[in-house]
This record gives C-alpha cells, sequence and structure tokens, in this order.
C-alpha cells in the first residue's frame, strides 16, 4: 500500500475543497481544511496504480477549481496543488519512487512544472530555491499561470501538527527555530489572531507528537493541539491513551482505522 498526501491551496470554500476530494473516489480517507493556512491536506491510500490515478484524478480537479494568482494564507506554497508526496507505507521504497516518478510525469505534461523531492534534495530546499536557483525538474519552465507549481516526492511516514501558543509571534518563530533538526521541521506563524507554531514531524517514531507538546509546553502555555490529517498507528500506540485527548489524538485518526473503515 502506499499513501499519498496531496497538499492543496484551497482551505475556505469548503464547497470547492468537496468536489477536490470527490474526485479521489474510495482512496479518500480524511480530509483536513484550515482557513487561516488556506490549505487541505488530502490523505489517500491504495496500491500503486490505483493510488497514482486517483491522485492525478485530484490533482486535475484541484487545477481547475482553485486560482493561485489571488491566494492568501499564512502557510507557505508553490502552488495550487502544492505539495504531494507518496509514502511507502507498505511497499518498497523504490515503488512509490516510481509511483511518484510517473504522476510528476503526467502532471507537468498538462502544463503543471513539477519539482521532485526524495533522493534528489528535500522539500525545503525546494521552497528556497525555486524559481531563483532551481529550475522545474519537468514540464515547463514557468509558472503556470493559475495552478503556479507543484512539489512532488518519495518520503517516509510524518505527523503533521500544530500547536496554539500564549505568545508572542516572535516568541513562535523562535521556539520553531530551536526545535527544527533532523527529526523536526517547524514555523511560527500566525492563525486568525492567535500563534501557532506548526511541525512537521519527519521521524515520528524518534520525535512524535507529546515529544514537541512537552518541549514547546516546558517554554511556553499551549492553548491547544491539533493534528493536521492522521497518524499512523504504530505512533499512537506509543504514547499513553490518557495522553491522547490533550494531544488531539485518537484510535479513529490512525491510517489503519481508516482503511479498516472502507472493508
Amino acid at each position: 500500500m502506499i499513501e499519498a498526501v496531496v497538499n492543496v491551496s484551497e482551505g475556505r470554500d469548503l464547497g470547492i475543497v468537496g468536489q477536490i476530494g470527490a474526485a479521489a473516489g474510495k482512496l479518500l480517507l480524511d480530509t483536513h481544511s484550515d482557513p487561516f493556512h488556506h490549505r487541505s491536506v488530502y490523505t489517500l491510500a491504495g496500491e500503486a496504480e490505483e493510488i497514482e490515478l486517483a491522485t492525478l484524478a485530484l490533482s486535475r480537479r484541484a487545477v481547475e477549481l482553485v486560482d493561485l494568482s489571488g491566494h492568501r494564507g499564512v502557510h507557505p506554497r508553490l502552488g495550487a496543488v502544492d505539495v504531494v508526496p507518496f509514502v511507502p507505507y507498505a511497499e518498497p521504497y523504490e515503488v512509490a519512487l516510481a509511483a511518484r516518478d510517473r504522476f510528476a510525469a503526467a502532471l507537468s505534461s498538462e502544463g503543471v512544472p513539477c519539482f521532485l523531492y526524495g533522493p534528489e534534495r528535500t522539500l525545503p530546499e525546494i521552497r528556497r530555491r525555486a524559481w531563483v536557483s532551481l529550475s522545474p525538474d519537468l514540464g515547463p519552465k514557468a509558472p503556470h499561470p493559475t495552478a503556479g507549481a507543484t512539489c512532488v516526492g518519495v518520503r517516509g511516514v510524518l505527523v503533521a501538527y500544530n500547536l496554539v501558543i500564549e505568545s508572542t509571534i516572535e516568541r513562535a518563530r523562535g521556539i520553531a527555530r530551536a526545535l527544527r533538526g533532523p527529526s523536526v521541521r517547524a514555523l511560527g506563524l500566525p492563525v486568525g489572531g492567535e500563534v501557532q507554531v506548526s511541525f512537521n514531524l519527519i521521524e515520528p517514531d524518534r520525535v512524535g507528537p507529546a515529544q514537541v507538546y512537552d518541549e514547546v509546553e516546558r517554554l511556553v502555555p499551549i492553548r491547544r493541539s491539533e493534528l493536521v490529517g492522521l497518524v499512523p498507528g504504530p505512533v499512537l500506540e506509543r504514547i499513553p491513551r490518557a495522553r491522547w485527548r490533550q494531544l488531539d489524538l485518537a484510535e479513529e485518526r490512525t491510517v489503519e482505522a481508516r482503511l479498516a473503515a472502507l472493508r
């Protein structure tokens, strides 16, 4: 099984969010939308061939419906279909890499430039260098007029996680800098009059939601936590059940539980 986690730059018009998600059909496990990030995260899972087709169908619909030229949101983005990672959840890495390459070839052939990440480079590197010192790997050499460009990658299992804190944006950015490392990517962001530290936990077996919650709480009060999308079952199992509510976690919000519900 391969997981695809499609990040689309639309988080306010839930009608459009729903139309985009419907294009993925039965492989769609979860949709998470945020109006301040102005972003929706769609989690899909399936066998390699069917996940490519579903991800491409969802992405085509997003290109049709999302116009990036007027987009305003706190989350960094390069495109209407901003990031599409393929995750070898129960497959060899090479299978996910091949799925990534076929998807990127198909999307770029339809006029959307694609930057590749995984063995070539990291996603943060693309965000720093795109259109400055880095050209797309596939497709046109200039952004699509309404859809921008898409970052298409292959990566391991990741947990996206947000903490709203009682502090200033300067403090949030300082905390994000302090906690960044090989297992953690972090940003300090203003969200609707509040302040958020937004995490990508790229090695959740080593540093998961509980660890970053405790690190942040040691520095500032936390108002609330937010899981973005789904959490892998093994990551949840390592966290005491008594903490799940505090950390915004639940068994029904695991990839495994959503897959079981589809059977």
